[in-house]
């Protein structure tokens, strides 16, 4: 039987600098621009104009059409190395997403590590097959996005489960 958390793991390589490519994602306002917009993401604030730790972001989204909140603060913050939101309010039992970034040959290596775990213990589990195909999408979406951001980068080991 499966555990009830779960782990998304996504590698991209985009040509760029560190500098550059950092500054893209501590912006909590770019986030609307790599979230794919069946969702209808909309920020609704943000405590701070880039990422530190206890930045907090509050956005609304809709999902399979049914409108939901969502807050989090970010948890740990190394600026041009990495950062981690932590959703306070959700509709997760967990979610603590880990954002890598690296120099490599090529420009920025960027690699995305989410730990989620769904509520309602056993239906939880159940949902996860519906659930984690969407995770997949939204993250395909956000590569394709990122990679069309810089001007078209490289997408490598898609991801893993």
């Amino acid at each position: 039987m499966r555990s009830a958390a779960d782990e998304l793991r996504r590698r991209q390589v985009v040509p760029g600098t560190l500098d550059d490519v950092f500054a893209f994602f501590e912006s909590p306002w770019n986030l609307e621009h790599i979230t794919p917009p069946w969702l209808r993401f909309h920020i609704v604030d943000a405590t701070d104009e880039r990422m530190r730790v206890g930045t907090e972001i509050t956005y609304r989204l809709h999902w399979q059409g049914i409108p939901m909140g969502w807050r989090t603060r970010i948890a740990e913050c190394e600026p041009n190395v990495m950062f981690a939101d932590e959703m306070t309010r959700g509709p997760y039992r967990r979610w603590y997403h880990r954002h890598f970034f690296a120099e490599v040959p090529g420009g920025v290596e960027v690699v995305d590590v989410v730990e989620y775990e769904l509520p309602l213990g056993p239906l939880g589990l159940l949902a996860h097959s519906f659930v984690r195909p969407q995770l997949d999408a939204i993250f395909d979406f956000r590569r394709d996005a990122v990679a069309a951001r810089f001007a078209g980068g490289a997408q490598e080991g898609a991801h893993t489960s």
